[in-house]
């Protein structure tokens, strides 16, 4: 109903969207935080029971989908962020030595870095080219095929390749290879085309889309790596590979950081040496998961085009548990 206004003007009344959006940033305007908030409505479920991580991952998901179709503005926000994020990590944790900032300049501004390798830069347009082709994957339903994983490895190697007259881009290796520091031995060069075609038959069948996203995600990322169809940008294919998993499945972009080079490398050795055992990488993608969550809430919830959205997450962020001492 109308609620009359002094003066004689007449104004809506406020949706139920729009009263926790007001009321949100009420919160926040009072000390406090979307992560605070966040941490206490995932410590306890409505019963009282501890949620696990994969159940805080799809009530995460839950509320993000309370914001969809995300507004514009967001999404571009979104978008750039996690281009220089993704970016940045995905080829630090390979040895390139460009920081964020640094990343970041040659991404928006197309700068070189004084000290910094020619190749360096072309690995960060090769990679932003590869991550936009993924994002155009994402928004279709066609199967992910061998031509999709050689063209998305292609964008990635295509700045470097030209370069360096190698001509591998997009094309499987042609010589049998070790993992650098552990010695483990990838499959042999003349079995990879009928490898890659076993695993596309595998990520298109039943088994694995009844996965849950994260494991179908995690195990699509161990396969690719462990076959090692590429002489070079096998991590980076696999990390847009799961990423783009994930994004069909209505998830984030998730970002394994180079703070986790160690453990993410430990995690991928230990199951290439235990029977494909990948408990402790999927642990890791489920924290980066965790995180991208958190990222996305911190951009979205105060947004003033998510007034009206959202009303499934600011209602659980209202109704968190109270904490004694300062605001969350």
């Amino acid at each position: 109903m109308p609620v009359p206004e002094a003066r004689g003007r007449i104004v809506p009344a406020l949706n139920a969207a729009e009263a926790l959006y007001d009321e949100f940033q009420s919160r926040m305007r009072a000390g406090a935080t979307t992560a605070g908030l966040l941490a206490r409505s995932l410590s306890v479920s409505g019963s009282g029971a501890t949620l696990s991580p994969m159940a805080q991952l799809a009530l995460l998901k839950s509320w993000l989908d309370s914001f969809r179709p995300l507004p514009p503005t967001v999404t571009d926000e979104l978008r750039q962020y996690f281009t220089v994020s993704l970016t940045y990590h995905s080829n630090a944790i390979e040895g390139n030595t460009l920081s964020r900032h640094e990343t970041e300049m040659v991404l928006a501004h197309g700068v070189t870095v004084g000290g910094k390798s020619l190749v360096e830069h072309l690995e960060v347009i090769g990679h932003r080219d590869a991550m936009e082709y993924m994002l155009t994957l994402a928004d279709e339903s066609t199967p992910i095929g061998e031509w999709e994983l050689k063209s998305l490895h292609g964008l990635i190697l295509a700045p470097v390749d030209q370069g360096s007259g190698r001509h591998e881009a997009g094309r499987y290796r042609t010589l049998d290879v070790r993992a650098a520091g552990t010695g483990y031995v990838y499959p042999p060069h003349y079995q990879v085309a009928e490898l890659m075609n076993d695993f596309v038959l595998w990520l298109q069948s039943h088994e694995a889309t009844a996965l849950a996203p994260i494991d179908r995600a995690g195990q699509a990322h161990y396969r690719l790596v462990t076959i090692h169809p590429f002489r070079d940008g096998n991590g980076r294919a696999a990390r847009l590979l799961m990423n783009l998993v994930l994004l069909r499945a209505g998830y984030p972009i998730t970002v394994l950081t180079t703070e986790r080079r160690l453990p993410y490398i430990e995690a991928l050795v230990y199951a290439q040496s235990h029977a494909d055992n990948i408990v402790a990488l999927q642990s890791l993608v489920i924290q980066a998961c965790r995180e991208s969550f958190d990222e996305h809430f911190r951009i979205l919830a105060t947004a003033a085009e998510s007034r009206g959205r959202g009303e499934a997450f600011y209602d659980a962020m209202l109704a968190a548990p109270p904490t004694s001492g300062a605001p969350a």
